[in-house]
């Protein structure tokens, strides 16, 4: 029977491991020197090693011929842990097993000693699938370990792992694997099947696994039954990952930085009548552009074709506009219903001489808006002289609901500026916290809601709410619908920065507003407390005060 690649050429001691070195020779180590915990997580995306490593740290710790913490692969005690029968390691699904009564189970079986090895180890896969109830059967058994039983717990999401399960065990995070150690490791599997290959095909394959050994071992697998025992070719490969054609991409772009739309439209309709998938389209029109980046700057140049070394006088800003388009255009094709009609917006903008103009028209309404502002300060500063000053009336609506149609609660900003202005230090506390365990955050979340909080930054918190101000008034609001967003964001600020607010979620424009709005009641409370004679100095509108000196009060 035909055994997959991933399977045949899975890795079997810590040395065969690939992208992983840290992580090898820290648990290389604790075998060697008989430094062996009773409980480890490892974590990280899907196909990078964790079960495997799992398997390969049991038959170390406890391969009676083991040298420099790798096993032997020789000993029975190996080989049967590698064919999955010896009884002292087990390994379990938890998606399929994820009830309190499969883990009371194995925490009643795990009083027993091992039978033939030396360490009765447990391998738990994809752990984060077990209910609130297992985990808490868990969690008894790691804050009572029994002798030589050795819990190994793998997971793809960190973030719903129970805080108190994590402060028990030792953390292993396993890290994508880079692109060029995944093309060596796919050359080095093809040279043993004896099989030839263009280098171009194993950077597609490698490159559409997006860090994933065993992702980019299945890719091959197929692509090497589609080729029936000839060479590997690129046409193979795109043919495979769905990938579109370089020779479609460098007309493409050609035909963009000439302005040409109906050109580029073109040469989508035929990508597209291929049956290629928009939102891969687009993902490989971002690495095309940022090859023409690296080979600009001096980079390695994997592009043979002539039309790429003409792509290469295109200027860069205009090369970075264009990945800026490409990304914001991204997320609407993913999540549309006609992807195709986006895609072509997106070309169209693409191949536009205006859309630099953007920026320029913006900034000539802001300044627009800015001598309408100055011609009314000096309406009031030519009238300060001749009537007293009436109280002006707030001309902002008293309402919560921004120009979006997002209704903000401003009580609650309020309160936490207020907290601001009475504990400034505490609340500059709080806001560090925050920003430095935000990198973290982001990169613990994944699917739409990594992609609606990386839009947002973090301007204000107190130990209850943690404001984030959004450029989008949508996306505040579809963060504020999300309630799983809300747990799953105080868990991990919880155990990154010591303190799990809600989120509160406003968009930068309704901040900048509430922000001003407090700062002017404020300054008018701290006015009316003062004496008559200090309030002459009040009659200055803000940003004039360099006039003061000039002015006359003259009472009637």
């Amino acid at each position: 029977m035909y055994q997959a690649l991933y399977r045949k050429y899975r890795s079997q001691t810590f040395g065969q491991m690939v992208g992983q070195d840290v992580i090898a020779t820290t648990l290389k180590q604790a075998v060697e020197q008989d430094k062996i915990s009773h409980a480890y997580l490892f974590s990280g995306p899907r196909g990078t090693g964790k079960t495997s490593a799992a398997k390969i740290f049991a038959k170390a710790m406890n391969c009676p011929n083991q040298v420099g913490g790798e096993p032997c692969n020789d000993c029975y005690i190996c080989q049967s842990i590698t064919d999955g029968i010896l009884e002292d390691v087990i390994e379990i699904d938890a998606a399929s097993n994820n009830g309190v009564d499969e883990i009371r189970d194995i925490r009643d079986k795990s009083t027993y000693a091992p039978s033939m090895a030396k360490h009765k180890v447990y391998i738990i896969d994809e752990v984060h699938m077990l209910s609130t109830g297992a985990f808490n059967a868990l969690l008894k058994t790691l804050e009572e370990p029994t002798e030589n039983v050795v819990f190994i717990l793998a997971t793809t999401e960190l973030h719903k792992i129970p805080a108190t399960i994590l402060s028990r065990l030792q953390r292993f995070e396993f890290k994508a694997i880079k692109t060029k150690a995944i093309e060596e490791h796919l050359a080095t599997v093809l040279a043993a099947e004896g099989l030839a290959f263009e280098d171009e095909a194993l950077s597609l394959v490698a490159r559409r696994a997006e860090g994933g050994m065993r992702d980019a071992l299945s890719i091959l697998d197929q692509a090497l039954s589609l080729a029936q025992g000839q060479p590997l070719s690129v046409a193979i490969a795109e043919e495979m990952t769905g990938s579109i054609s370089l020779a479609a991409l460098d007309q493409y772009v050609a035909a963009l930085l000439q302005y040409e739309a109906n050109q580029a439209l073109e040469q989508l309709n035929l990508i597209f009548d291929n049956g290629k998938n928009m939102a891969r389209f687009v993902t490989d029109l971002l690495q095309y552009l940022r090859d023409l980046l690296i080979v600009q700057t001096g980079g390695e140049n994997t592009h043979t074709s002539d039309i790429f070394q003409e792509n290469l006088s295109a200027p860069k800003e205009r090369i970075f506009s264009m990945i800026d388009q490409a990304t914001d255009s991204l997320g609407e094709i993913k999540t549309s219903l006609q992807p195709k009609i986006y895609t072509e917006m997106m070309t169209i903008k693409l191949a536009s001489k205006k859309e630099a103009s953007t920026h320029s028209d913006d900034l000539a309404d802001e300044i627009l808006q800015l001598k309408k502002e100055i011609a009314v300060l000096k309406e009031e500063l030519a009238q300060l002289g001749t009537a007293p000053i009436a109280k002006k009336t707030a001309t902002t609506p008293a309402t919560t609901k921004s120009s979006k149609g997002y209704r903000v609660d401003r009580s609650k900003v309020y309160a936490i500026l207020q907290e601001a202005v009475e504990n400034p230090d505490l609340a500059r506390k709080n806001l560090i916290r925050l920003q430095e365990s935000w990198g973290e955050i982001i990169e613990s979340l994944a699917g739409p809601d990594k992609a609606l909080l990386i839009g947002s930054q973090p301007v204000a918190a107190n130990e209850r709410h943690a404001i984030l101000a959004f450029e989008s008034a949508f996306h505040a609001e579809q963060t504020m619908k999300r309630d799983n967003l809300n747990t799953m964001f105080g868990n991990l600020l919880s155990r990154a920065a010591g303190f799990s607010p809600d989120i509160l979620a406003l968009s930068m424009e309704d901040w900048t507003q509430i922000r001003a709005e407090f700062s002017a009641k404020a300054r008018s409370q701290k006015q009316g407390e003062q004496e008559p004679e200090a309030r002459e100095e009040s009659l200055i509108p803000d940003g004039f005060e360099f006039l003061a000196d000039t002015i006359t009060v003259q009472e009637d």
